[in-house]
């Protein structure tokens, strides 16, 4: 398994469209695999392959708290939606940002396991905003586009002056 790159806002690609997997094969396994290595190396509960510059709609998630319950959405489908839940979000891909995200409470997705066998899930709670914010990712869409202008361009803002941050810490270490 290897660790993969996050993209961070405000790159471009995480604004890209995913595409579905055409089969489960071993390379797609490959990357599932690593994108569960990637996402608990930094401590998150949910990661899709768009944040990872892969363009494919596949989403790996984990809301348990010894990382054990790993689950798999491979062409995810979100067939139902009930009620409605504000909690406060955060992004691997936008990190150290938190906002209050109105999701539904419940979903009823279909996916393709990592065995590439159909299934269909009920979710509540935590697991559904987790697979709601990350399928939000394989349409190139983002938490902070739930929220007002305001907040959205101070972690516009942030952001960038992280960004800036990276690359001058970059360029220090090359001199």
């Amino acid at each position: 398994m290897a660790l993969l790159k996050i993209l961070y806002y405000p790159d471009k690609r995480l604004r890209k469209i995913a595409k579905p997997v055409i089969k489960v094969n071993k390379a797609i396994c490959r990357i599932v695999d690593d994108m569960f290595e990637t996402m608990y190396s930094k401590n998150g509960i949910g990661l899709a392959a768009t944040q990872v510059d892969i363009h494919q709609l596949i989403i790996v998630i984990d809301i348990s708290k010894k990382q054990d319950q790993r689950l798999v959405l491979i062409n995810p489908t979100i067939l139902e939606y009930s009620g409605k839940i504000s909690t406060k979000e955060g992004c691997l891909s936008i990190p150290y940002q938190y906002s209050s995200v109105s999701r539904s409470e419940k979903v009823k997705v279909k996916a393709l396991d990592y065995y590439g066998n159909n299934f269909y899930l009920e979710a509540n709670d935590l697991l559904a905003i987790c697979i709601q914010h990350e399928m939000d990712h394989l349409i190139g869409k983002l938490f902070i586009d739930y929220i007002s202008p305001l907040k959205r361009q101070r972690i516009h803002y942030k952001m960038e002056k992280l960004a800036r941050m990276k690359l001058r810490e970059k360029n220090n270490l090359i001199k």
